[in-house]
């Protein structure tokens, strides 16, 4: 089964446009353009629209950087799916969120829910869990969530999410640690989760240095999670970021990590829509497995 997953235009954020190599959105009040090389069409809105942001990624003179237009806070927070995240400009044209991650925070609180009502309190391993949206919005359904990155200054961002949330120090476990040896760790020490939810880099490195290819890393790596996941699994969700892989890709490998499971993989795209002319800008893929 195939599904397209679409953000669409909510309170704290919204896509005003997007074409000819760019996007046009809205964080809070804050409005900022920034490249994406998904968007191969042309550009809807003028270029008095697109003049009016408050800053904007340019790449003159070689290298890519913020260029401030309006004045506006260096930090602010937006709320997505009950979450809420502080973002600010970093390099990288990045902000500390992707909005269209949160079509999978909200299937995962409904999950976490459903079985909370029932009387079981779900666990939760996010691994290369960034700034951690999709650990806060465990966190916030009730589960007890474990977040793994090898950056130590995203993982300092994610704190830093969790109490503008309003969680409390021992909702969320952080950890600072390349995400392959910490699996390893938990193997030897027959830790179990509910829920494995996993955005893996197409390059990166560990907490010591150590390096990630997707090409030659992801494979064995997800061989490895079947002996994380508890008796009664609920969820394995693997998300791929300009990975250069179909979905039907990522499907089938994750097929073949939960054979013998009782449950459904699925995969699809990730889009957001236009607020005006319901354009779809495409996001990325994912793949997930559920319980039956």
């Amino acid at each position: 089964m195939e599904n397209l997953l679409i953000t669409k235009k909510s309170q704290d954020y919204e896509l005003l446009d997007s074409g000819d190599g760019e996007k046009l959105e809205r964080f809070g009040e804050v409005v900022l353009s920034r490249p994406d090389p998904q968007a191969l069409w042309s550009k809807r809105k003028t270029a008095d629209v697109w003049g009016s942001v408050h800053a904007r990624f340019s790449h003159e003179d070689g290298k890519g950087k913020w260029v401030a237009i309006k004045d506006f806070p260096k930090v602010w927070n937006v709320t997505l799916s009950d979450v809420t995240c502080t973002l600010k400009l970093s390099p990288f044209k990045h902000l500390g969120i992707f909005p269209e991650q949160s079509t999978h925070w909200r299937t995962m609180q409904e999950t976490i829910q459903k079985h909370f009502v029932a009387g079981r309190k779900l666990s939760v391993l996010n691994l290369f869990g960034y700034t951690g949206g999709a650990s806060v919005a465990c966190a916030r359904a009730g589960a007890e969530v474990c977040h793994v990155d090898a950056s130590e200054s995203a993982v300092k961002w994610s704190k830093t999410n969790r109490e503008a949330s309003r969680l409390s120090e021992d909702s969320i476990r952080f950890i600072v640690d390349d995400a392959r040896k910490f699996v390893e760790r938990e193997i030897r020490r027959g830790k179990k989760y509910d829920i494995v939810i996993m955005d893996p880099p197409i390059y990166g490195r560990g907490s010591k240095n150590e390096l990630w290819k997707i090409e030659d890393d992801l494979v064995p790596f997800l061989s490895k999670i079947k002996k994380v996941i508890s008796d009664k699994p609920v969820a394995i969700l693997l998300n791929g970021y300009s990975s250069g892989y179909s979905h039907v890709a990522y499907k089938q490998l994750l097929e073949g990590v939960t054979e013998g499971l009782d449950g459904q993989v699925f995969s699809g795209e990730l889009a957001i829509e236009e607020s005006e002319s319901k354009r779809l800008l495409p996001c990325g893929i994912y793949t997930k497995w559920e319980s039956e």
